[in-house]
């Protein structure tokens, strides 16, 4: 199992005016003792594919996939997701990355929203999903998977279940988005084990779970005020997500993406290294 992170968990979301550079980001990931990371958003690790090997081979890391924010809400955005895939997908193939994952934009809808999307909406999306699966097996053999997030149209195990049965593509699991709201993790990993492509580990603050279910904080409240936290340190229990990954012979891309907000006590180096000590034991 090879342990890897992901510039998100330094708090770049943009490749524009990032927290850290490029290459201080690599040390650190090397440094923390990762051996694999994320693309990022397209734009801030090197798109030239030669100096992007250069910069990983140098830390001993690889490259394991990508994740890309689409505004599925957007009925008109096909052809923009298509021409995204390409670019992403050709960099990840001439890097040996075999996975790319999507996500909706969030920040598109209204607080408090509960069905996003109409139905319309909905198939919209699925088609754009199976388009984009299509470009990515036929031009780089690259898998294409979906990654539910929280306060996105696809948060819920109900959405999930609808998603994996309208499309062929695979999850991104996120066992933290999956706790945000009350759910099971490792019950649903049970019941959709099939459909895993990759893994993101992430863990969530009991006390600020329990505020926000209870209505004292909105999410982004949530968020800010440190819902995400250590991988040590929530409800999820990490070390038997990571034992039923061994025992399924899990051979996806597993990467920590730890939320970081300016709350949090600790920098990203210093929580990506914990979070580190932590898994190493486990795989």
């Amino acid at each position: 199992m090879l342990l890897s992170n992901a510039p998100c968990s330094w708090g770049i979301f943009y490749p524009d005016s990032p927290r850290v550079s490029a290459l201080q980001y690599l040390d650190e990931v090397a440094a923390a003792g990762y051996q694999g990371t994320e693309l990022g958003p397209y734009g801030f690790l090197p798109t030239d594919p030669a100096a992007l090997q250069d910069a990983l081979a140098d830390r001993a890391l690889a490259l394991v996939g990508a994740v890309h924010v689409h505004t599925f809400s957007d009925p008109l955005s096909g052809p923009q997701l298509l021409a995204d895939a390409e670019k992403i997908g050709k960099l990840l193939h001439a890097l040996g990355a075999r996975s790319l994952t999507l996500m909706d934009e969030g920040n598109v809808y209204p607080s408090h929203s509960v069905g996003r999307l109409s139905d319309v909406q909905w198939r919209t999306m699925t088609c754009m999903l199976r388009d984009t699966q299509a470009l990515l097996l036929e031009r780089f053999n690259i898998a294409l998977a979906f990654h539910p997030h929280v306060a996105t149209a696809v948060e819920f195990e109900e959405q999930i279940d609808r998603l994996l049965q309208d499309t062929e593509i695979e999850l991104c699991f996120d066992t933290g988005h999956h706790a945000f709201w009350n759910q099971d993790p490792l019950a649903y990993m049970g019941k959709v084990r099939d459909r895993i492509g990759s893994m993101h580990l992430k863990n969530v603050d009991a006390s600020v779970r329990r505020r926000m279910l209870a209505g004292d904080l909105t999410v982004r409240e949530a968020f800010e005020a440190g819902a995400m936290c250590p991988l040590p340190d929530g409800v999820v229990d990490i070390a038997a997500v990571v034992r039923t990954l061994k025992e399924r012979r899990f051979a996806g891309p597993v990467v920590v993406e730890q939320d970081y907000f300016e709350v949090m006590s600790e920098g990203p180096a210093e929580l990506a290294t914990r979070n580190a000590e932590f898994l190493k034991p486990l795989i």
